[in-house]
Protein backbone atom coordinates (compact mmCIF):
# COMPACT_ATOMS: atom_id res chain seq x y z
CA UNK A 1 0.00 0.00 0.00
CA UNK A 2 1.47 3.45 -0.72
CA UNK A 3 -0.26 6.52 1.49
CA UNK A 4 -0.24 9.73 -0.99
CA UNK A 5 0.85 12.52 1.74
CA UNK A 6 1.66 15.89 1.00
CA UNK A 7 4.36 17.15 3.63
CA UNK A 8 4.88 21.16 3.98
CA UNK A 9 8.31 21.16 4.80
CA UNK A 10 8.37 24.57 6.09
CA UNK A 11 5.32 24.05 7.99
CA UNK A 12 4.99 22.12 11.28
CA UNK A 13 6.70 19.03 12.21
CA UNK A 14 6.91 15.85 9.23
CA UNK A 15 5.78 13.31 11.83
CA UNK A 16 2.84 15.13 12.95
CA UNK A 17 1.71 15.94 9.68
CA UNK A 18 2.20 11.99 8.93
CA UNK A 19 0.66 11.20 11.55
CA UNK A 20 -2.56 13.51 11.32
CA UNK A 21 -3.09 12.30 7.58
CA UNK A 22 -3.12 8.85 8.65
CA UNK A 23 -5.26 9.48 11.80
CA UNK A 24 -7.73 11.38 9.78
CA UNK A 25 -7.84 8.52 6.82
CA UNK A 26 -8.86 5.90 9.85
CA UNK A 27 -11.64 8.46 11.34
CA UNK A 28 -13.45 8.48 7.26
CA UNK A 29 -12.79 4.89 7.44
CA UNK A 30 -10.50 5.32 4.10
CA UNK A 31 -8.06 3.48 6.03
CA UNK A 32 -9.89 -0.04 6.98
CA UNK A 33 -9.82 -2.46 10.04
CA UNK A 34 -6.85 -5.04 9.87
CA UNK A 35 -5.41 -2.85 6.69
CA UNK A 36 -1.50 -2.84 7.01
CA UNK A 37 0.42 0.33 6.95
CA UNK A 38 3.75 0.64 4.49
CA UNK A 39 6.66 -0.48 6.60
CA UNK A 40 8.18 2.53 8.21
CA UNK A 41 11.65 2.04 5.91
CA UNK A 42 9.47 2.28 2.50
CA UNK A 43 7.23 4.74 3.60
CA UNK A 44 10.28 6.95 4.58
CA UNK A 45 11.71 6.35 1.71
CA UNK A 46 8.73 7.23 -0.22
CA UNK A 47 8.15 10.44 1.75
CA UNK A 48 12.02 11.39 1.60
CA UNK A 49 12.39 11.83 5.26
CA UNK A 50 14.05 9.77 7.86
CA UNK A 51 12.94 6.55 8.89
CA UNK A 52 12.74 7.77 12.47
CA UNK A 53 10.34 10.21 11.05
CA UNK A 54 7.58 7.44 10.62
CA UNK A 55 8.89 5.39 13.56
CA UNK A 56 7.66 8.84 15.91
CA UNK A 57 3.91 9.41 13.96
CA UNK A 58 3.59 5.38 13.85
CA UNK A 59 4.61 5.27 17.35
CA UNK A 60 2.21 8.24 18.63
CA UNK A 61 -0.83 6.11 16.43
CA UNK A 62 0.01 3.10 18.39
CA UNK A 63 -0.15 4.76 21.58
CA UNK A 64 -3.45 6.35 20.92
CA UNK A 65 -4.88 3.07 19.92
CA UNK A 66 -5.75 4.22 16.34
CA UNK A 67 -3.36 0.96 14.72
CA UNK A 68 -1.12 -2.03 16.21
CA UNK A 69 1.40 -3.18 15.62
CA UNK A 70 2.08 -7.43 14.95
CA UNK A 71 4.83 -8.81 15.78
CA UNK A 72 7.45 -9.24 12.78
CA UNK A 73 4.49 -8.30 10.33
CA UNK A 74 4.61 -4.55 10.67
CA UNK A 75 1.73 -1.90 11.71
CA UNK A 76 -2.27 -2.79 10.97
CA UNK A 77 -5.75 -0.33 11.70
CA UNK A 78 -7.28 -0.71 14.68
CA UNK A 79 -11.50 -0.32 13.91
CA UNK A 80 -12.46 2.89 15.18
CA UNK A 81 -16.18 3.36 15.81
CA UNK A 82 -17.05 6.70 13.74
CA UNK A 83 -18.57 9.13 16.94
CA UNK A 84 -22.04 9.93 16.38
CA UNK A 85 -21.98 13.80 15.56
CA UNK A 86 -24.79 16.31 17.00
CA UNK A 87 -25.76 18.23 14.00
CA UNK A 88 -24.86 21.96 16.00
CA UNK A 89 -21.25 20.28 16.81
CA UNK A 90 -20.66 18.64 13.29
CA UNK A 91 -20.30 22.40 11.79
CA UNK A 92 -19.37 24.30 14.89
CA UNK A 93 -16.27 21.44 16.31
CA UNK A 94 -14.82 20.16 13.36
CA UNK A 95 -12.24 22.33 12.35
CA UNK A 96 -12.30 23.57 15.59
CA UNK A 97 -11.44 20.40 17.77
CA UNK A 98 -8.50 18.89 14.68
CA UNK A 99 -7.18 22.34 14.97
CA UNK A 100 -6.99 21.97 19.39
CA UNK A 101 -5.25 18.73 18.41
CA UNK A 102 -2.18 20.07 16.90
CA UNK A 103 -1.44 22.18 19.52
CA UNK A 104 -6.67 13.75 38.54
CA UNK A 105 -6.19 15.31 41.69
CA UNK A 106 -4.85 12.87 43.15
CA UNK A 107 -2.44 14.29 45.68
CA UNK A 108 -4.95 13.75 49.05
CA UNK A 109 -4.95 10.02 48.80
CA UNK A 110 -4.93 9.17 52.64
CA UNK A 111 -2.37 6.75 54.28
CA UNK A 112 0.84 8.24 52.78
CA UNK A 113 4.11 9.13 55.35
CA UNK A 114 5.75 11.73 54.73
CA UNK A 115 9.90 11.08 54.71
CA UNK A 116 10.30 14.44 56.03
CA UNK A 117 8.06 12.81 59.11
CA UNK A 118 9.30 9.36 59.47
CA UNK A 119 12.13 10.06 62.09
CA UNK A 120 15.30 8.42 59.80
CA UNK A 121 16.76 10.39 57.14
CA UNK A 122 17.98 7.17 55.57
CA UNK A 123 14.06 6.55 55.13
CA UNK A 124 13.45 6.29 50.88
CA UNK A 125 10.01 7.20 50.56
CA UNK A 126 8.47 6.83 46.93
CA UNK A 127 5.84 9.17 47.20
CA UNK A 128 3.08 9.13 45.30
CA UNK A 129 1.55 12.78 46.33
CA UNK A 130 4.99 14.71 46.91
CA UNK A 131 5.92 16.17 44.07
CA UNK A 132 9.59 18.43 43.28
CA UNK A 133 9.83 21.86 44.85
CA UNK A 134 13.31 22.15 44.46
CA UNK A 135 12.98 24.14 41.17
CA UNK A 136 9.86 25.95 41.95
CA UNK A 137 9.89 29.96 40.66
CA UNK A 138 9.61 31.22 43.85
CA UNK A 139 11.41 34.34 43.41
CA UNK A 140 8.52 34.92 40.80
CA UNK A 141 5.65 33.93 42.39
CA UNK A 142 7.11 36.24 45.34
CA UNK A 143 7.24 39.67 42.53
CA UNK A 144 3.81 38.96 41.19
CA UNK A 145 1.85 38.85 44.42
CA UNK A 146 4.04 41.93 45.98
CA UNK A 147 3.26 43.63 42.84
CA UNK A 148 -0.56 42.98 43.46
CA UNK A 149 -0.51 44.14 46.87
CA UNK A 150 -1.47 47.86 45.98
CA UNK A 151 -4.62 50.49 46.59
CA UNK A 152 -5.08 49.75 42.82
CA UNK A 153 -5.82 45.81 43.58
CA UNK A 154 -8.13 46.86 46.06
CA UNK A 155 -10.99 45.20 44.09
CA UNK A 156 -9.56 41.76 44.67
CA UNK A 157 -10.48 41.81 48.30
CA UNK A 158 -14.29 41.69 46.77
CA UNK A 159 -16.41 38.60 47.00
CA UNK A 160 -15.68 38.20 43.15
CA UNK A 161 -17.65 35.51 40.92
CA UNK A 162 -19.03 32.53 41.84
CA UNK A 163 -17.05 30.51 38.74
CA UNK A 164 -13.84 32.11 39.52
CA UNK A 165 -12.83 34.97 38.16
CA UNK A 166 -13.27 35.85 34.08
CA UNK A 167 -9.86 36.22 33.09
CA UNK A 168 -8.23 33.69 34.94
CA UNK A 169 -10.50 31.33 33.11
CA UNK A 170 -9.77 33.26 30.14
CA UNK A 171 -6.52 31.78 30.64
CA UNK A 172 -7.52 28.43 31.18
CA UNK A 173 -9.43 27.49 28.80
CA UNK A 174 -6.67 28.93 26.12
CA UNK A 175 -3.98 26.51 28.77
CA UNK A 176 -6.74 23.64 27.94
CA UNK A 177 -7.41 24.64 24.12
CA UNK A 178 -3.88 24.53 22.92
CA UNK A 179 -2.27 21.56 25.53
CA UNK A 180 -5.43 19.05 25.36
CA UNK A 181 -7.86 19.90 22.75
CA UNK A 182 -10.86 21.04 25.07
CA UNK A 183 -13.01 23.11 22.99
CA UNK A 184 -14.88 25.32 25.57
CA UNK A 185 -15.88 29.16 26.78
CA UNK A 186 -14.98 30.91 29.76
CA UNK A 187 -18.10 30.53 31.22
CA UNK A 188 -18.16 27.07 31.08
CA UNK A 189 -15.39 26.88 33.74
CA UNK A 190 -15.49 26.76 37.36
CA UNK A 191 -12.81 27.24 39.27
CA UNK A 192 -12.90 25.74 42.89
CA UNK A 193 -10.11 24.76 45.56
CA UNK A 194 -9.32 21.29 44.64
CA UNK A 195 -11.22 18.77 42.93
CA UNK A 196 -12.92 17.44 46.13
CA UNK A 197 -14.65 20.69 46.19
CA UNK A 198 -15.25 20.35 42.75
CA UNK A 199 -17.05 16.69 43.05
CA UNK A 200 -19.57 17.70 45.48
CA UNK A 201 -21.13 20.53 42.96
CA UNK A 202 -22.72 17.80 41.05
CA UNK A 203 -25.00 17.07 43.19
CA UNK A 204 -26.45 20.69 42.52
CA UNK A 205 -26.27 20.10 38.74
CA UNK A 206 -27.26 16.49 37.82
CA UNK A 207 -28.89 15.92 40.92
CA UNK A 208 -29.25 12.85 43.84
CA UNK A 209 -29.63 9.59 43.56
CA UNK A 210 -27.61 8.77 40.72
CA UNK A 211 -24.93 5.59 40.11
CA UNK A 212 -21.61 6.21 39.18
CA UNK A 213 -19.16 3.56 37.29
CA UNK A 214 -15.83 3.45 38.30
CA UNK A 215 -12.80 1.05 37.32
CA UNK A 216 -11.55 -1.05 39.73
CA UNK A 217 -8.63 0.01 40.98
CA UNK A 218 -9.30 3.61 41.13
CA UNK A 219 -8.87 6.78 42.44
CA UNK A 220 -10.88 5.55 45.38
CA UNK A 221 -10.93 9.36 47.36
CA UNK A 222 -13.17 10.51 44.64
CA UNK A 223 -15.53 7.27 45.12
CA UNK A 224 -15.74 7.99 48.66
CA UNK A 225 -17.15 11.51 47.44
CA UNK A 226 -19.62 10.04 45.60
CA UNK A 227 -20.74 8.23 48.60
CA UNK A 228 -21.19 11.33 50.58
CA UNK A 229 -22.97 13.06 48.03
CA UNK A 230 -25.41 9.95 48.43
CA UNK A 231 -24.14 8.70 45.21
CA UNK A 232 -23.87 4.26 44.18
CA UNK A 233 -20.76 3.46 43.32
CA UNK A 234 -20.59 0.66 41.22
CA UNK A 235 -17.16 -0.89 40.64
CA UNK A 236 -16.73 -2.53 37.26
CA UNK A 237 -13.81 -4.11 35.38
CA UNK A 238 -11.25 -2.51 33.35
CA UNK A 239 -8.69 -4.49 30.88
CA UNK A 240 -5.53 -2.74 29.26
CA UNK A 241 -7.14 -0.38 27.82
CA UNK A 242 -9.48 1.41 30.68
CA UNK A 243 -13.24 0.64 31.62
CA UNK A 244 -14.97 -2.03 29.66
CA UNK A 245 -17.79 0.16 27.64
CA UNK A 246 -20.05 -2.74 27.14
CA UNK A 247 -20.71 -3.46 30.70
CA UNK A 248 -22.09 0.35 31.04
CA UNK A 249 -24.87 -0.56 29.02
CA UNK A 250 -26.29 -2.80 31.38
CA UNK A 251 -24.76 -1.70 34.21
CA UNK A 252 -27.85 1.11 35.42
CA UNK A 253 -25.39 3.51 36.02
CA UNK A 254 -25.75 7.55 35.26
CA UNK A 255 -21.97 8.59 35.33
CA UNK A 256 -19.18 7.06 34.44
CA UNK A 257 -15.35 8.64 36.23
CA UNK A 258 -12.29 7.73 33.70
CA UNK A 259 -9.14 9.16 33.84
CA UNK A 260 -8.30 8.62 30.04
CA UNK A 261 -4.87 10.49 30.04
CA UNK A 262 -3.01 8.56 32.28
CA UNK A 263 -5.54 6.17 34.33
CA UNK A 264 -4.72 5.93 38.46
CA UNK A 265 -2.92 3.58 39.78
CA UNK A 266 -2.48 1.38 36.87
CA UNK A 267 -0.88 3.90 34.28
CA UNK A 268 -2.65 3.24 30.84
CA UNK A 269 -3.50 5.89 28.42
CA UNK A 270 -7.09 4.63 27.08
CA UNK A 271 -7.22 4.61 23.42
CA UNK A 272 -9.42 6.19 20.63
CA UNK A 273 -11.49 3.12 20.18
CA UNK A 274 -12.30 2.95 23.76
CA UNK A 275 -12.81 6.40 24.03
CA UNK A 276 -15.55 6.35 21.22
CA UNK A 277 -17.56 3.32 22.84
CA UNK A 278 -17.81 5.46 25.90
CA UNK A 279 -18.92 8.90 24.29
CA UNK A 280 -21.20 6.23 22.51
CA UNK A 281 -22.57 5.14 25.67
CA UNK A 282 -23.22 8.53 27.36
CA UNK A 283 -25.01 9.81 24.22
CA UNK A 284 -27.64 7.00 23.61
CA UNK A 285 -28.82 8.32 26.80
CA UNK A 286 -30.87 10.64 28.96
CA UNK A 287 -29.26 12.16 31.68
CA UNK A 288 -25.83 10.09 31.10
CA UNK A 289 -22.42 12.02 31.69
CA UNK A 290 -18.35 11.01 31.91
CA UNK A 291 -16.29 12.27 34.35
CA UNK A 292 -13.05 12.63 32.70
CA UNK A 293 -10.19 13.55 35.56
CA UNK A 294 -7.05 14.72 33.61
CA UNK A 295 -4.84 12.89 35.90
CA UNK A 296 -1.08 13.41 34.94
CA UNK A 297 -1.98 14.46 31.82
CA UNK A 298 1.15 17.22 31.58
CA UNK A 299 3.56 14.45 32.02
CA UNK A 300 3.94 12.45 29.02
CA UNK A 301 7.39 11.60 28.17
CA UNK A 302 7.18 10.41 24.51
CA UNK A 303 5.44 11.58 21.49
CA UNK A 304 2.71 14.26 21.66
CA UNK A 305 0.17 15.04 24.41
CA UNK A 306 -2.92 12.52 24.03
CA UNK A 307 -5.79 15.00 23.06
CA UNK A 308 -8.52 14.98 26.11
CA UNK A 309 -11.98 12.75 25.77
CA UNK A 310 -13.69 16.23 26.08
CA UNK A 311 -12.19 17.34 22.58
CA UNK A 312 -14.00 14.40 20.93
CA UNK A 313 -17.34 15.04 22.92
CA UNK A 314 -19.73 16.93 20.18
CA UNK A 315 -23.41 16.21 22.62
CA UNK A 316 -22.19 17.68 26.00
CA UNK A 317 -21.72 14.99 27.39
CA UNK A 318 -17.86 14.88 29.16
CA UNK A 319 -17.43 16.94 32.49
CA UNK A 320 -13.55 17.28 32.78
CA UNK A 321 -11.62 18.19 35.66
CA UNK A 322 -8.24 19.14 35.91
CA UNK A 323 -6.11 20.74 38.84
CA UNK A 324 -2.64 22.97 38.91
CA UNK A 325 -1.71 20.67 42.54
CA UNK A 326 1.11 17.99 40.42
CA UNK A 327 2.21 21.15 37.58
CA UNK A 328 2.61 24.03 40.00
CA UNK A 329 2.26 22.48 43.58
CA UNK A 330 -0.20 20.67 45.58
CA UNK A 331 -0.67 23.97 48.22
CA UNK A 332 -2.45 26.45 45.49
CA UNK A 333 -5.53 24.26 45.73
CA UNK A 334 -6.77 25.39 42.73
CA UNK A 335 -8.69 23.13 40.32
CA UNK A 336 -10.80 23.52 37.53
CA UNK A 337 -14.07 22.01 35.72
CA UNK A 338 -15.38 22.85 32.15
CA UNK A 339 -18.89 22.00 32.22
CA UNK A 340 -20.64 21.01 28.88
CA UNK A 341 -22.97 24.28 27.52
CA UNK A 342 -26.00 22.73 28.78
CA UNK A 343 -24.72 21.78 32.65
CA UNK A 344 -23.07 25.45 32.39
CA UNK A 345 -26.29 26.87 32.31
CA UNK A 346 -27.37 24.85 35.41
CA UNK A 347 -24.69 26.15 37.44
CA UNK A 348 -25.78 29.58 36.83
CA UNK A 349 -29.36 29.27 37.71
CA UNK A 350 -28.34 27.04 40.77
CA UNK A 351 -25.22 28.13 42.17
CA UNK A 352 -24.88 31.83 41.62
CA UNK A 353 -25.17 32.30 45.07
CA UNK A 354 -22.47 29.85 46.25
CA UNK A 355 -19.15 31.98 46.59
CA UNK A 356 -15.81 30.54 45.07
CA UNK A 357 -13.70 29.19 47.26
CA UNK A 358 -10.60 30.31 45.93
CA UNK A 359 -9.10 33.56 47.17
CA UNK A 360 -9.30 36.16 44.25
CA UNK A 361 -5.44 37.47 44.99
CA UNK A 362 -4.30 33.51 44.84
CA UNK A 363 -6.25 33.57 41.67
CA UNK A 364 -4.75 37.07 40.74
CA UNK A 365 -1.19 35.14 41.30
CA UNK A 366 -1.72 32.38 39.09
CA UNK A 367 -3.35 33.91 36.03
CA UNK A 368 -0.53 36.72 35.93
CA UNK A 369 1.64 33.82 36.44
CA UNK A 370 0.45 32.11 33.38
CA UNK A 371 -0.25 34.87 31.37
CA UNK A 372 3.18 35.97 31.80
CA UNK A 373 5.11 33.02 30.25
CA UNK A 374 6.01 31.63 33.54
CA UNK A 375 3.74 28.60 33.95
CA UNK A 376 4.66 27.32 30.37
CA UNK A 377 8.46 27.65 30.88
CA UNK A 378 8.03 25.96 34.50
CA UNK A 379 5.89 23.12 33.05
CA UNK A 380 8.62 22.44 30.65
CA UNK A 381 11.27 22.53 32.90
CA UNK A 382 9.83 20.03 35.11
CA UNK A 383 8.52 17.90 32.52
CA UNK A 384 12.26 17.51 31.30
CA UNK A 385 12.84 16.80 35.12
CA UNK A 386 10.67 14.46 35.38
CA UNK A 387 11.77 12.59 32.18
CA UNK A 388 15.14 12.20 33.51
CA UNK A 389 13.88 10.81 37.07
CA UNK A 390 11.55 8.56 34.72
CA UNK A 391 14.26 7.17 32.98
CA UNK A 392 16.71 6.61 35.90
CA UNK A 393 14.20 5.01 37.67
CA UNK A 394 13.94 2.52 34.73
CA UNK A 395 17.26 2.16 34.30
CA UNK A 396 17.63 1.33 38.19
CA UNK A 397 15.11 -1.06 37.67
CA UNK A 398 15.95 -3.15 34.75
CA UNK A 399 17.52 -5.87 36.65
CA UNK A 400 14.12 -7.03 38.09
CA UNK A 401 12.40 -7.58 34.57
CA UNK A 402 12.84 -10.82 34.96
CA UNK A 403 10.78 -11.21 38.06
CA UNK A 404 8.42 -7.92 37.50
CA UNK A 405 6.85 -6.20 34.94
CA UNK A 406 7.08 -2.50 34.13
CA UNK A 407 3.31 -0.76 34.00
CA UNK A 408 2.43 2.41 33.48
CA UNK A 409 5.64 3.86 31.51
CA UNK A 410 6.12 6.73 29.60
CA UNK A 411 3.49 8.88 31.13
CA UNK A 412 2.55 10.26 34.93
CA UNK A 413 4.39 10.28 38.19
CA UNK A 414 4.71 6.58 39.05
CA UNK A 415 4.91 3.46 38.04
CA UNK A 416 3.96 0.31 38.92
CA UNK A 417 5.63 -3.30 39.11
CA UNK A 418 3.92 -6.29 39.47
CA UNK A 419 5.20 -10.03 39.55
CA UNK A 420 5.12 -12.07 36.54
CA UNK A 421 4.58 -15.42 38.78
CA UNK A 422 0.93 -15.93 40.70
CA UNK A 423 1.40 -15.81 44.55
CA UNK A 424 0.98 -19.72 45.98
CA UNK A 425 -1.55 -17.50 48.59
CA UNK A 426 -3.24 -14.27 48.75
CA UNK A 427 -2.47 -11.64 46.34
CA UNK A 428 -2.71 -8.99 49.11
CA UNK A 429 -0.66 -10.81 51.32
CA UNK A 430 2.01 -11.04 48.99
CA UNK A 431 1.82 -7.26 48.43
CA UNK A 432 2.09 -6.55 51.93
CA UNK A 433 4.91 -8.88 52.34
CA UNK A 434 6.73 -7.27 49.49
CA UNK A 435 5.97 -3.59 51.39
CA UNK A 436 6.92 -4.88 54.84
CA UNK A 437 9.91 -6.39 53.48
CA UNK A 438 10.91 -2.88 51.37
CA UNK A 439 10.01 -1.74 54.79
CA UNK A 440 12.59 -3.16 56.86
CA UNK A 441 15.33 -2.03 54.47
CA UNK A 442 13.73 1.72 54.66
CA UNK A 443 12.04 1.81 51.84
CA UNK A 444 8.31 2.78 51.70
CA UNK A 445 6.70 1.19 48.38
CA UNK A 446 2.50 0.98 48.16
CA UNK A 447 0.70 -2.13 47.55
CA UNK A 448 -1.99 -1.62 44.78
CA UNK A 449 -4.70 -3.35 46.84
CA UNK A 450 -4.65 0.21 48.32
CA UNK A 451 -6.61 1.24 45.38
CA UNK A 452 -9.16 -1.99 44.83
CA UNK A 453 -12.36 -2.13 46.44
CA UNK A 454 -13.65 -5.75 47.57
CA UNK A 455 -11.70 -7.21 44.62
CA UNK A 456 -8.40 -9.60 43.83
CA UNK A 457 -5.96 -7.09 41.88
CA UNK A 458 -6.63 -7.87 37.91
CA UNK A 459 -4.38 -11.45 36.91
CA UNK A 460 -4.14 -12.19 40.18
CA UNK A 461 -0.34 -11.31 40.64
CA UNK A 462 1.21 -8.79 42.92
CA UNK A 463 2.09 -5.34 42.20
CA UNK A 464 3.35 -2.54 43.74
CA UNK A 465 3.43 1.38 42.89
CA UNK A 466 6.46 3.25 43.12
CA UNK A 467 6.60 7.29 42.45
CA UNK A 468 9.46 9.23 41.95
CA UNK A 469 8.81 12.95 41.80
CA UNK A 470 10.08 14.10 45.32
CA UNK A 471 13.23 11.72 45.12
CA UNK A 472 16.81 12.76 43.75
CA UNK A 473 18.72 10.30 41.18
CA UNK A 474 21.06 9.41 44.18
CA UNK A 475 17.73 8.27 45.79
CA UNK A 476 15.98 6.86 43.36
CA UNK A 477 18.87 4.39 42.60
CA UNK A 478 19.47 3.90 46.58
CA UNK A 479 16.07 2.75 46.55
CA UNK A 480 16.24 0.68 43.60
CA UNK A 481 19.22 -0.99 44.77
CA UNK A 482 17.74 -1.97 48.68
CA UNK A 483 14.91 -3.35 46.23
CA UNK A 484 17.15 -5.11 44.05
CA UNK A 485 19.17 -6.48 47.44
CA UNK A 486 16.33 -7.37 49.49
CA UNK A 487 15.07 -9.54 46.05
CA UNK A 488 17.96 -11.23 45.79
CA UNK A 489 18.31 -9.57 42.28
Amino acid sequence: MELNIRLDQCGRHLYEQIYEYIREEIIRGELQKDEKLPSSRSLAANLGVARSTVDFAYSQLADEGYIRARRSSGFYVCGIEVLPQSPAAAAVRGTGARAAQGTADSAGISGFKDRKESGNESVIDFSLRDIDMTAFPYATWRRILRGLMGPESADLFGKGDPQGDLRLREMITHYLHLSRGVVCDPQQVVIGAGNDYLLTLLRFLIGEKKTVAMENPSYLRAARIFQGLGYKVAYLPSDKDGLLADRLENSGCDLAYVMPAHQFPMGMVMPYTRRAELLKWAASGEGRYLIEDDYDSEFRYRGRPIPALQSMDSFGKVIYFGTFSKSIAPAIRVGYMVLPEELAAVFADRCGFLSSTVSRVDQSVLEAFISGGYFERHLNRMRNRYREKHDHLLKCLAAMEGRFEILGAGAGLHILLREKKSPDGSVRERERALAECAKSAGVIIYPLHEFCEGFVNPGERAAVLLGFAALTDDEIEEGAGRLRALLHI
